[in-house]
């Protein structure tokens, strides 16, 4: 029994053996740029992207090794999902390898380590070249070669190589070992996850005169790091914090200078997405290698804008005795409009928007920016662009004391809050003051309200070119 078991064995080792040998011998079928058909990209967030290709491939029955050019260098082969378009065709994914080892001087010469490569020498004088073989003994550091009769280290003249090793590719190569049920060409189809693909969204704003209207372009901006190029592709963008688990650092392809492109697009469509959102651009286009691209998002007019002054507190100087507090404090200048209305109205991806005015001659100032985060449709924005230049306050506690019963938890405490505006038309200042604790209001010279548990926040009017004086009188007790 046991001999008959170890027959079988071998049997099984022998024909698995000989098959692994018969498919390192097929002729290798190379796929290029030029097979492909249809490409899509899904470009997520947090440098991340969905890439589908199809190709039309000749394939012949039985097994194939076929080399899937210009894949993205920075690819996720764990990811990699290949499927057949072509019905009436069965095809099976024996074993595949992604080869990002590129062909370069020091790469061939690493390969060749412990191989002899020829030596070819030129006679400065006559022109006359010699040739002499050398094996290669190390590369780190520098070449080392040993040749009959001595060893040299340095590159003593050109060195010809009899080959390219067979991992070794110029592009970014998945290597498939397949079988299929027919001959001739297969409609495939290509898909898998990689980095180095990423998009942001960007807002340029501008202002009205009066400050009460606001105009705005969103845009896309496509970055393309990922080693190939995506000539007419089909672009789709995903909205929203996707989770990944981190993978284990591979190696990077090295990035050159970024191109720099505007290119304006039609509005691109949205619709809901699991829990994200997806924009779909109308058109193809091409997104080159180590490109930087902007493509259009939206465009709004006649946006309704409210401008606030904002001056925030902090809660610390609500426990102890500080006396002056803060002298020519500017209030922020604050820009808030709802998502909703003629070209807006839906979902915003998160990023910056930045916002000009122009001046008394036409020329458009920058004014200030600031970041949002995914926006739904029909949300509040609100932006703060800056700090007021003619408008300062001066915040003093004007009193401080412990209250019997608790000593050690339970003050009362006063404020007074001088606001001054230089200005030639009155403003209105929201005070906000986060009052930690169990707090109750004793007094104040302007009405309060309590947005929150922990909030105190006036409205202050201040008149042209004078000032305002807010007081207010707090308990507080901590637990």
């Amino acid at each position: 029994m046991l001999k008959y078991l170890c027959a079988i064995f071998l049997v099984t080792v022998f024909f698995a053996a000989t098959n692994q040998c018969f498919a390192e011998n097929l002729e290798e079928k190379t796929s290029v740029r030029q097979d492909q058909g249809k490409i899509m990209l899904t470009i997520y967030n947090d440098n991340l992207a969905l890439i589908k290709e199809e190709r039309t491939i000749k394939l012949d029955k039985g097994e194939n090794r076929l080399a899937w050019r210009e894949v993205s260098a920075q690819m996720r082969p764990e990811t990699a999902l290949l499927r057949n378009l072509t019905p009436s065709a069965k095809l099976s994914l024996l074993e595949q390898n992604f080869d990002f080892d590129l062909l370069t001087p020091q790469k061939l010469l690493e390969k060749y380590l412990g191989k002899s490569v020829a030596i070819i020498r030129t006679n400065t004088a006559t022109g006359e070249e010699t040739r002499e073989d050398a094996t290669v003994l190390s590369t780190s550091q520098g070449v080392v070669l040993k040749f009959a009769d001595r060893i040299e280290t340095g590159l003593p003249g050109r060195i010809a190589f009899p080959d390219v090793p067979s991992h070794l590719r110029d592009l970014p190569t998945l290597s498939l070992l397949l079988t299929t049920s027919l001959a001739g060409s297969h409609d495939l189809e290509l898909s898998y996850l990689t980095t180095g693909l990423s998009w942001r969204a960007d807002y340029v704003a501008e202002l009205n005169a009066d400050d009460s209207l606001l105009a705005m372009n969103g845009l896309v901006t496509l970055v393309n790091r990922s080693g190939i190029t995506y000539e007419h592709a089909q672009l789709q963008l995903v909205a929203g914090d996707v989770n990944q688990v981190q993978p284990d650092q591979s190696p990077r392809a090295k990035s050159t200078a970024i191109a720099s492109m505007m290119e304006m697009a039609p509005a691109m469509e949205q619709e809901a997405l699991f829990a994200y959102h997806l924009y779909s651009l109308p058109t193809a286009t091409t997104l080159a290698d180590n490109q930087t691209k902007q493509v259009g998002l939206l465009s709004a007019n006649g946006i309704a804008v409210s401008k606030e002054h904002w001056l925030q507190g902090m809660d610390y100087y609500f426990s102890g005795e500080y006396g002056e507090i803060g002298r020519k404090l500017h209030p922020a200048v604050m820009i808030k409009f709802d998502n909703k209305g003629e070209g807006l109205g839906v979902p915003l991806p998160k990023g910056i928007i930045r916002v000009y005015k122009k001046d008394s001659r036409g020329n458009a100032q920058f004014v200030g920016e600031d970041r949002i985060e995914h926006t739904a449709r029909n949300e509040q924005i609100s932006l703060k662009l800056g700090n007021a230049f003619d408008i300062t306050a001066d915040k003093t506690q004007t009193e401080f004391r412990q209250l019997a019963s608790k000593p050690e938890n339970h003050i009362e405490t006063a404020y007074q809050v001088r606001i001054r505006n230089a200005r030639d038309e009155a403003v209105t200042i929201h005070v906000q003051e986060p009052i930690p604790g169990d707090w109750t209001m004793v007094e104040t010279s302007v009405p309060h309200t309590q947005p929150a548990a922990n909030l105190a926040q006036w409205k202050v009017d201040v008149p042209a070119n004078q000032e305002t004086v807010l007081s207010y009188r707090v308990r507080v007790r901590f637990f």
